[in-house]
């Protein structure tokens, strides 16, 4: 896997239709997430995890983070609007019914789908390097999941003139709110049904994009450019949506992991 290094801190610290290529989010909220979903966890599992925290490629002291890339969006509303009832839940369902256009809107659950599937086979392994690997990869494509453009082709505000919305939200307001952005995750939980629940999880993103669409406008109003007064009032209205919705992910990350290591029969970890 090609792999992107950045000397970032944790904070405490579409589909790219017509938008330019960004990364979902920026590295210290991909750490921020990963961080607190170990927080999350149950008993032994939780110690695995913390024991081993430094090992998981985005928290390492050298962090290595995937290359984004038009897979990791899914434009979903193009092919629909929402709530998304009756999208297909599987790939080969989306390419059946939609063709090449539903190849277009990106992967981005399918890749997250994989990716738990290749974490419980390496639960079942007892191989830590694999585990903590795959753990990393599928937190990272949690994260995604839960960022509201990531589910729109309008991504980037391209479609109602907020150019550039995409680096706003998603990179530079983390960037901003530094340790204001504190996550309070639930609990992880079991789940009976990992592949049904993520298109929950999509809807549930979703329904923030045109909030954060009309909170970029509102916090624009009256001012000439995105300057650092823009971020303070961005982050007086969005805020508590970037918190809300990075603490969730937080759970969800957790959730998953527990779930696979659950799904390859609770191996003992060291």
């Amino acid at each position: 896997m090609s792999v992107r290094r950045a000397g970032c801190v944790l904070l405490s610290g579409v589909l790219c239709m017509a938008a330019p290529r960004a990364e979902a989010w920026g590295p210290g909220v991909h750490q921020a997430v990963t961080g607190r979903a170990i927080d999350t966890l149950p008993g032994g599992l939780k110690t695995f995890y913390r024991t081993h925290r430094l090992e998981l490629p985005t928290l390492s002291l050298e962090p290595n983070f995937p290359e984004e890339g038009p897979e990791r969006r899914f434009a979903i509303d193009h092919m629909m609007p929402f709530p998304f009832l009756d999208f297909p839940t599987s790939e080969a369902a989306v390419k059946a019914r939609f063709g090449e256009a539903g190849a277009e809107i990106g992967r981005l659950p399918w890749l997250t789908l994989e990716s738990y599937s290749r974490l419980v086979d390496a639960f079942k392994s007892r191989d830590k390097g694999r585990i903590l690997e795959e753990s990393d990869t599928l937190a990272s494509l949690l994260t995604d999941l839960h960022n509201p453009l990531a589910l729109t082709e309008n991504a980037d505000g391209q479609k109602s003139e907020q150019n550039g919305l995409w680096v706003r939200f998603s990179v530079k307001l983390p960037e901003a709110m530094g340790g204001r952005l504190k996550l309070s995750p639930d609990a992880a939980a079991f789940l009976d049904d990992p592949k049904g629940y993520l298109f929950d999880i999509v809807r549930g993103s979703y329904v923030w994009a045109d909030n954060v669409l009309y909170l970029d406008e509102i916090a624009h109003r009256g001012k000439s450019g995105y300057t650092e007064i823009y971020y303070e009032f961005l982050e007086l209205r969005a805020g508590e949506v970037l918190k809300a919705r990075l603490s969730v992910a937080a759970r969800e990350v957790g959730s998953y992991w527990y779930t696979a290591w659950t799904a390859a029969g609770r191996p003992e970890l060291k």
